[in-house]
């Protein structure tokens, strides 16, 4: 399982309050925008990280993790899976402390090298449906 319940309660409870959303854009059909604003009413930043880094409910948007100055706890994924791990990568990088597939979203070999290199990792679960039951 990609997302134990003990280590989706610590990501979504003790990790930090930062979340970087990467591919949250304005478009309020997309499933990216609506976690986002699940997320914010959960008392969760959310920075949107999108090649137009747009402003999204009320955040500075950003074109990469690497361009964000400040430190991100979690970095919610919304790419698809071939491009996931190469997110995941940057955002070790930038020191996050988890990172987290929604779902649909699969990479093992993003998995394990996320988890070997000291992260949180959940993969193919949706933070907004899993922090409503905590």
């Amino acid at each position: 399982m990609y997302g134990d319940p003990a280590t989706i309660r610590r990501i979504l409870t003790e990790l930090g309050d930062t979340w970087a959303v990467v591919g949250l854009s304005n478009n309020q059909d997309r499933a990216a925008y609506g976690v986002a604003r699940v997320l914010q009413r959960f008392g969760k930043r959310v920075v949107p990280v999108h090649p137009k880094a747009e402003t999204v409910l009320g955040e500075q948007g950003y074109a990469s993790l690497a361009e964000i100055p400040f430190e991100v706890d979690v970095v919610d994924v919304f790419v698809n899976s071939a491009l996931a791990g190469r997110v995941a990568d940057e955002a070790a990088a930038a020191g996050a402390g988890a990172v987290w597939f929604q779902l649909g979203v699969v990479d093992e070999a993003a998995f394990a090298r996320t988890r070997e290199a000291g992260l949180e990792m959940v993969m193919d679960r949706c933070p907004a449906i899993e922090i409503p039951a905590l």
